[in-house]
């Protein structure tokens, strides 16, 4: 059986960036990026705050969706460009 490692903070935070590209709800987000409700809710409200995240508000069904913004498309792009360079 293969043992799993710990995801770093920036594997997390760009899973969760990749993930919110197109838009997409919490609970999508937080099982696709395989977390726990608490766990994710801090980087959630941390991502928002920096403004990498925005609420799009809710879509007909009243669910509120969350998309990544224009800076948080750059520092995804600044996150796989050095997690490309570290596993060169």
């Amino acid at each position: 059986m293969k043992k799993r490692r710990r995801r770093s903070r920036s594997e997390v935070i760009c899973e969760i960036l990749s993930e919110a590209l197109n838009g997409a709800n919490k609970t999508r987000l937080m099982y696709k990026c395989n977390m726990n409700f608490v766990r994710f809710n801090r980087y959630l409200n941390e991502l928002l705050d920096a403004g990498l995240m925005e609420c799009m508000g809710s879509n007909p069904g009243g669910i509120i969706l969350y998309r990544t913004t224009e800076k948080g498309r750059e520092l995804l792009k600044v996150l796989r460009k050095a997690n490309e360079l570290l596993s060169a």
